[in-house]
């Protein structure tokens, strides 16, 4: 049987052929790719939420630009990288839990027993700055990796184990400070939370630093790509040969040391060990996750995403301030923002859906 070939086809063909064949003609040199292009390849690559959200920030910093006073400073800019790194570095870790299917909301209490707990070590018993920083992210370890293995070898839902975690540091927080903060004065620790490095905070540094290491983990190593796995199919993973009770205890001892290292920094901004700090940053952490592209449904989540997140309500709390907006309609505001992240990640399996993406995908 013979195929027709519409003349156009052909001559294409055999123009293209020419081109090739041409013995001595220079090939044609490669345009660079427009910015339309480069905006289209974004997002396709991650179906537009990281392009969505990026504009959505720039939109607010916009607005905030032209309404907010002392907004575009460079101390308010400084403060507010500075003040968002204390939710990030926590944020970065449970983007990594809640991909893999599991969500922790004693986050908040573990900033305050660190606090708390590096006072007692560092003041009441006097013991050397850095081994009672070490021994509190040791602590915060070990408490969160008891939580993995409780949640994998018992089957209990994450949700109920950190629930009573909760409950138990925020107690013994209060309690083993006498619900008293521990004044911490050394100009050395000091630095750490409210010092800078050539102009940048440090606490902005160390999450940025701590994003480029998670970011390799999840991207680079078979340990992050068992993460996504568990999250999209925990019983295939496990027969597949992946160790699901290793990668649960590790996701939780990480969201622990991260906890840890968080309580240690703002008690050095704040200059105390502080049993009550903490209070509602496991919502700001898993809103800014969520907001970032993952799904509480587990098997997708995104550090870039988690990134703009966090950029995103750290801008978007500080433009209330400088508005004056009421501290209690703010509680509303961030609400209201948790219950949006939350409609958005329970509406996206079925956008997936519609694409035709593979269970246990990840994004950059």
């Amino acid at each position: 049987m013979t195929t027709a070939s519409t003349p156009s086809a052909t001559s294409t063909a055999s123009t293209a052929s020419t081109e090739r064949e041409t013995p001595g003609r220079e090939p044609a040199p490669a345009r660079p790719d427009s910015a339309f292009a480069l905006l289209q390849r974004l997002a396709n690559r991650s179906g537009g939420e990281h392009l969505g959200l990026l504009l959505v920030l720039v939109a607010l910093l916009v607005v905030l630009a032209f309404t907010a006073p002392n907004f575009l400073t460079q101390s308010n800019l400084l403060d507010v990288a500075r003040q968002l790194s204390f939710t990030g570095i926590i944020a970065l870790g449970m983007t990594l839990v809640i991909a893999a299917g599991e969500i922790d909301i004693s986050v908040g209490s573990s900033i305050a027993f660190s606090s708390a707990l590096f006072g007692v070590l560092a003041v009441e018993q006097d013991w050397p700055l850095w081994l009672a920083a070490l021994a509190v992210c040791l602590i915060g370890t070990v408490i969160g990796a008891t939580a993995g293995l409780v949640r994998a070898c018992f089957d209990v839902p994450s949700f109920i184990v950190t629930l009573a975690l909760f409950s138990a540091l925020s107690g013994l927080a209060l309690l083993v400070t006498n619900a008293m903060p521990i004044p911490v004065r050394d100009e050395g620790f000091t630095h750490w939370g409210n010092g800078s490095v050539l102009g940048v905070p440090v606490p902005a540094l160390i999450f940025l630093g701590v994003f480029a290491l998670l970011w390799v983990v999840a991207n680079r190593t078979p340990f992050g790509r068992s993460v996504y796995v568990v999250g999209g199919n925990a019983e295939a993973a496990l027969l597949s040969g992946i160790p699901v009770v290793r990668v649960r205890t590790v996701l939780f001892a990480l969201t622990g040391l991260l906890a840890a290292v968080s309580g240690l920094l703002q008690t050095s901004q704040l200059g105390a060990g502080m049993p009550t700090i903490g209070g509602g940053v496991e919502f700001a952490v898993i809103t800014a996750v969520i907001v970032g592209g993952a799904s509480l449904h587990g098997g997708r989540g995104s550090l870039v995403g988690t990134l703009l997140g966090v950029v995103f309500i750290g801008v978007l709390n500080n433009g209330m301030v400088l508005l004056g907006v009421n501290s209690y309609a703010q509680y509303v505001a961030n609400g209201a923002l948790v219950l949006l992240a939350v409609l958005i990640s329970a509406l996206r399996p079925s956008w997936s859906g519609r694409r035709a993406r593979p269970a246990g995908e990840r994004l950059a």
